[in-house]
């Protein structure tokens, strides 16, 4: 098996239990919505507590954390690509989810449904489509650093794009648990039972902007690898 077999066998294993830990995933969603009557989360008391639930569910969340940093370890060779596969799994994951949950139950109805996206440090509100587009980028960029070789740059030569994908992920999660912050002065009933009212989809858009400079800046690098193999193989 050459290389480029091998990262593929690696990218489509990894997108293999990406899939069925999506699928367990939704069924645990499904289980649990059903048993507090919630399928459709945006409604009044969207996170009624039943004896250890509550501590119980945060407690899974961060095990698929664990899970997803696991699969990386075990399918990369350096910390770059273990952390590209990491993401590749929990892209895949994310939207698989949402896919499962529709077959299962038929919600979301659509991409612009609210849902309770995670738990921890407080409740992240958004719109279906927001953790999806999060989660083709991650796609992205995991793909491209996992799966290509990448020229050797100067040390420390991406601070700068990796300075502008954090501000993005500190202003997507600001958006996400915005509505959660302005109430959190009322105590825990207030941030468990607040329902927001709009999304701020262009703060969003700026926070996905930045969080792309990452697998933009990796993909100009291979392109720009690529050219003058491409120019010399015509040469010949």
């Amino acid at each position: 098996m050459n290389a480029t077999q091998s990262y593929l066998s690696r990218w489509l294993t990894v997108a293999a239990f990406a899939v069925a830990m999506a699928w367990v995933e939704s069924a645990a969603v499904f289980y649990v919505r059903t048993l507090v009557d919630r399928i459709e989360p945006y409604q009044p008391d969207p996170l009624p507590l039943i004896g250890t639930l509550g501590p119980v569910e945060l407690a899974r969340e961060l095990a698929t954390l664990i899970m997803h940093f696991t699969v990386g370890v075990l399918a990369g060779r350096t910390w770059r690509a273990r952390f590209g596969y990491m993401a590749i799994c929990f892209g895949i994951w994310d939207i698989s989810y949402y896919a499962f949950l529709k077959i299962m139950c038929g919600w979301p109805q659509s991409l612009l449904d609210w849902d309770i996206l995670f738990l921890l440090p407080l409740p992240w509100w958004g719109p279906v489509l927001a953790p999806m587009l999060i989660a083709a980028l991650m796609i992205l960029w995991g793909t491209l650093a996992s799966q290509f070789e990448r020229p050797r740059p100067p040390a420390l030569s991406n601070w700068r794009v990796w300075v502008l994908n954090f501000t993005g992920v500190a202003l997507a999660l600001y958006v996400f648990m915005a509505d959660a912050l302005r109430v959190s002065g009322g105590g825990v009933d207030a941030v468990r039972n607040v329902l927001p009212t709009a999304f701020n989809w262009p703060l969003f858009l700026v926070a996905l902007a930045l969080m792309a400079a990452p697998p933009v800046k990796l993909a100009l690098e291979l392109w720009e690898k690529r050219v003058p193999a491409l120019e010399a193989a015509e040469a010949s």
